[in-house]
């Protein structure tokens, strides 16, 4: 039975719902359940369901693995929030200012170790590859956190820089997610590799439409301001492309706004976003993704199972291409 990416959301959902952490303190573990509870796309749960059930009808029987990947992404975030200072996550306070940074330290390290817990319970054909892979998706991810952070002092990173970057900090997550889905149902090594390359090649695409609606998305579907990134000057693939390609005056500008330590936040969003008009970067940024998703798709039909078997992720790369939040 194939099942499709919202029923298998749903099912998600429902199951990370149903969690309890019968441990104590419990100062721990609140933590713990609150970040879960606040819900958020479950993308790579739902992606490595989707690449186990290339392979096999009963998803049930994977659901160590599943959880283990998706408390993972959510140690992640924990830890991510404190370093950035957030104060609100999904529309919710932030559990550092729910309860304090120590406590979201030491409840995203728990996060870690319940993560590797659940991860265990795959079977034992595969245990070694599985967790060999999940081992070096956490450090690489962990690579790519201190790449973004030492980008922050830096005016010179390139497109290059950028885009291996974002490939360690949120393309291997849904790689590792699909590839272990593919190991847990026992699927050729080419075709396991494959998928790999599908979550990679989606995944920067992903994160480069995200650089894109953080300045160019609907406001009314968004959920949130837009020119975040702007107001920060986060280094984005808009941002770094406009620096590349801008002549002398375009760049004295930009960087007379990125200087700016105190000025209207909205005149600033405004100037930059003008900039990046007249450079031309949404177009550069458009393309960039599209050829990452024209990867995907062929790193997809190298898959060798029937295409049917396939219209599930090819969906889902179109609904993650196309999306407006």
């Amino acid at each position: 039975m194939m099942f499709t990416a919202s029923r298998l959301s749903e099912m998600v959902n429902r199951h990370i719902g149903d969690l309890k952490f019968a441990r104590s303190p419990q100062g721990l573990y609140d933590p713990v359940a609150y970040v879960l509870s606040m819900g958020g796309k479950r993308l790579r749960p739902v992606l490595m369901l989707m690449a186990y059930n290339l392979y096999r009808d009963r998803v049930d029987d994977i659901w160590g693995p599943v959880t283990g990947i998706e408390v993972y992404h959510n140690h992640t975030l924990l830890h991510d929030d404190v370093m950035d200072h957030a104060d609100l996550r999904r529309g919710k306070p932030t559990v550092h200012k729910v309860w304090s940074e120590n406590a979201a330290i030491l409840s995203g390290d728990a996060m870690l170790i319940l993560a590797y817990r659940y991860m265990m319970q795959c079977p034992a054909y595969c245990a070694k590859e599985v967790l060999d892979l999940f081992a070096l998706t956490s450090l690489e991810i962990c690579e790519g956190q201190q790449l973004d952070m030492e980008f922050e002092q830096r005016n010179d990173v390139s497109e290059a820089e950028y885009l291996e970057m974002i490939r360690l900090k949120t393309s291997v997550l849904l790689a590792a997610s699909l590839k272990i889905g593919a190991l847990l149902g026992e699927a050729p090594a080419k075709d396991a590799d494959a998928l790999y390359d599908f979550g990679m090649n989606m995944g920067v695409a992903f994160q480069l439409k995200d650089d894109l609606l953080d300045v160019y998305g609907d406001p009314a579907v968004f959920g949130k301001n837009l020119g975040g990134d702007i107001l920060c000057n986060k280094k984005t693939y808009l941002l770094i492309k406009a620096a590349e390609l801008a002549d002398a005056g375009q760049k004295a500008r930009l960087e007379t706004w990125l200087g700016a330590d105190s000025c209207d936040p909205q005149e600033k969003i405004a100037a930059v976003t003008d900039l990046y008009n007249c450079i031309g970067v949404k177009e550069w940024c458009e393309q960039k993704m599209a050829d990452y998703t024209a990867r995907a798709r062929q790193s997809l039909a190298e898959v060798g199972v029937e295409p049917a078997r396939k219209q599930e992720l090819e969906k889902m790369l179109e609904r993650l291409m196309y999306r407006q939040v």
